[in-house]
């Protein structure tokens, strides 16, 4: 599992906002380890809270182990951005797996952002999760012809979509660019309220969470598998590894880059009157600029993104990124005055083709993965949820090919 490795990994460095909103830690009690369980996960980030959610809500019996505190990972980094539409566009996502594939996988993605609603409303974190359009502007003249292509396959499928040119752009924010397109059906949340909020209710309903209990081995055993830590070993007869950006034992690394971006949060602002809608604002150009609004105020920003695979150390670093950032908001909204508040860096993934690997191991019966990579990250989780529960309770879903582990190349998801 090369635990040492992952164990020097820092996911995030700098001044986290989301632990500040947070009034209270979660106290759990360590519960009675029974002979076994029908599924183990392991991970109590996002991907992993998400999946027992669903897994539960369908009346499997599950557990999760985590080696820190729940919550501790990648997502009180997390912008919490929720949008349908991914870093790939739909049309550029159609000429590498196909129209049909690709048109799949956005109508997958548009349904867990309502998953996700459904969710934050169950647990009572529905103060937290707001819907939201989004607004994509062309960043260049030159990128004015690839948006209204996207606008186009948008449309042609059903999507909502609104073609702004500069004249309508400029009517409804404060910035000019030479185009953009609004989408709907996107929201923000708090992200790691949203997920203490469903380790809460879980725990309520009675789904065990062993916190600080790393896993050192799995190993198959029969029909299942023994999950060992360094005080007890777990037997289940399916288990999930959702563990974000650390270990993915059994499984090869070598699709998977790590980057790093940064963040910023601002001082809490009198009003969003210039900012129509409070729209989740994005670009086309890579790396892109992300901006949105908190429920106390704020805007979050980020971007900068650096093909590292570690975060700074450098306090001074992060501030100078932070600054940067800042005074990009600024170009758009040159009427606020910003000051940053907090400012971080983290690890991001991506995979070979922008989409997230879930599934079975294609060797190893009855073992699973949810790896979210890419800037959906929590959308992603609810979805994997949702085809990973389909297949512990041996329900067959034709969409679990297009996230496949098994791909190595980016024809590997287009159907015959």
């Amino acid at each position: 599992m090369n635990e040492a490795e992952d164990e020097r990994m820092e996911l995030h460095n700098g001044n986290l906002y989301w632990p500040t909103t947070e009034s209270e830690d979660i106290v759990l009690e360590r519960p009675m380890k029974r002979e076994r369980y029908d599924v183990l996960v392991i991970g109590s980030g996002m991907s992993g809270v998400l999946t027992a959610y669903t897994l539960h809500q369908d009346g499997v019996d599950v557990a999760v182990v985590d080696k820190g505190k729940v919550g501790a990972g990648s997502t009180a980094a997390n912008t919490g951005l929720i949008q349908y539409s991914n870093d790939i566009m739909l049309h550029e996502l159609a000429d590498q797996i196909g129209e049909a594939d690709a048109v799949r996988f956005y109508r997958l993605c548009a349904e867990a952002v309502d998953a996700l609603d459904d969710v934050a409303a169950t647990v009572g974190a529905n103060d937290v999760y707001l819907r939201r359009d989004s607004l994509c502007f062309a960043s260049c003249d030159e990128d004015v012809t690839k948006l209204k292509r996207e606008y186009e396959m948008l449309t042609r499928h059903g999507f909502f979509a609104e073609w702004l040119d500069r004249d309508a752009l400029k009517a409804r924010f404060p910035f000019e660019k030479p185009a953009a397109l609004v989408t709907k059906g996107d929201a923000e949340v708090n992200p790691l309220t949203l997920s203490r909020q469903v380790v809460r209710h879980l725990s309520k309903a009675g789904v065990p969470f062993f916190e600080e209990t790393e896993v050192t081995d799995v190993v198959p055993d029969g029909d299942g598998w023994l999950v060992m830590t360094p005080h007890e070993t777990f037997y289940a007869k399916h288990v999930i590894f959702a563990t974000g950006y650390g270990a993915s034992p059994l499984l090869d690394p070598h699709r998977i880059e790590l980057n790093r971006s940064y963040a910023i949060a601002t001082n809490p602002l009198p009003h969003f009157d210039d900012w129509d809608g409070q729209a989740l604002i994005w670009e086309t150009k890579r790396p892109y600029l992300y901006v949105r609004t908190t429920v106390d105020g704020r805007i979050i920003a980020g971007g900068l993104d650096e093909e590292k695979p570690e975060t700074p150390h450098s306090e001074a670093l992060i501030r100078k990124r932070a600054e940067r950032i800042k005074q990009e908001v600024e170009t758009l909204f040159p009427m606020y005055e910003l000051t940053v508040e907090y400012a971080w860096a983290a690890l991001f993934g991506e995979s070979i083709d922008q989409l997230p690997f879930i599934g079975e191991h294609p060797d190893r019966p009855h073992l699973y993965y949810l790896l979210g990579y890419g800037g959906n990250g929590t959308v992603y989780s609810m979805l994997g949820s949702r085809l990973l529960s389909d297949l512990v309770r041996g329900i067959d879903n034709d969409d679990t090919r297009i996230v496949r582990l098994d791909r190595t190349r980016q024809s590997d998801t287009v159907r015959p």
